[in-house]
């Protein structure tokens, strides 16, 4: 009898090296970032530096609030490093799950053992969330821990805010890159669409910052959706958070759609 959920136990087994070098890398720029907040935030040093810079990349980078602990950890890790680095491991995860698996010739041999064809999007699309969930909530216990040492002053409740639209946000760039890899089975469209929404979500919101009449870019900007409302100063979004999430989960039905009617190439 075959294991239960063969894909998932897989894919986390043959993954867990890269996590482990993701989760440095989020260990290194929290400890690299959040301790400096008491010598060039807590003094008004920060600030200073802001209202120096011109207006328009202020609000284009989203540092109006950096002067805080709250805004700092915001600005530097939660919308800035953090999202690139988890956006680059989910967009890979995501298009590398059925396209990069298809490339190889693993998709065809794996269908031929009897892996059914949505079981198979739809357990690669749980180990994507497994590894997400695991660098988002990483993260958040190293920010509680950095919390009192770096004077940030966040109120931990926020973190778990912030923490859900992130992993949403990620999330949704590797659900994409699977659903594209999945109709498509290349792996370089997955990794450009994953990519492509991110970024344009990031320029998107960045554009409606600087100009009023641009405001409903937001409603096309999941950065926005995540962001707009800064989730560890004003806390969550329920509105954004329901609809990273709810786009994720179209993205990974559609992926197991997309994959079940197509032919799968060797």
């Amino acid at each position: 009898m075959r294991k239960p959920l063969p894909v998932f136990r897989r894919t986390l087994r043959e993954s867990w090296v890269s996590l482990a070098g993701w989760t440095v890398g989020v260990a290194a720029v929290l400890f690299m970032y959040l301790p400096l907040f008491p010598s060039i935030g807590g003094n008004g040093q920060m600030q200073q530096i802001i209202e120096s810079l011109p207006p328009e990349l202020v609000n284009a980078l989203g540092y109006d609030q950096i002067g805080t602990g709250a805004g700092y950890a915001q600005g530097t890790f939660y919308g800035l490093i953090g999202f690139l680095l988890l956006t680059i491991a989910a967009t890979g995860w995501g298009a590398g799950a059925v396209a990069g698996a298809e490339e190889t010739g693993r998709l065809e041999l794996d269908l031929a053992h009897g892996i059914g064809r949505v079981p198979y999007a739809l357990e690669a699309a749980a180990a994507l969330l497994v590894r997400l969930v695991w660098l988002g909530v990483f993260a958040a216990v190293v920010v509680l821990a950095l919390n009192d040492s770096a004077e940030l002053g966040i109120e931990p409740r926020r973190v778990v805010d912030a923490t859900v639209v992130f992993v949403g946000l990620t999330m949704l760039s590797g659900s994409l890159a699977l659903f594209v890899g999945a109709m498509t089975g290349r792996r370089g469209r997955g990794v450009a669409a994953g990519a492509g929404i991110a970024v344009l979500g990031y320029a998107f919101n960045a554009i409606a910052n600087q100009v009023e009449d641009a405001d409903w870019l937001r409603f096309l900007s999941p950065y926005s959706w995540a962001f707009h409302q800064p989730p560890l100063v004003e806390g969550l979004n329920p509105a954004g958070a329901i609809a990273l999430w709810g786009g994720t989960a179209v993205l990974v039905a559609g992926s197991a759609g997309a994959l079940r009617i197509r032919d799968v190439v060797g």
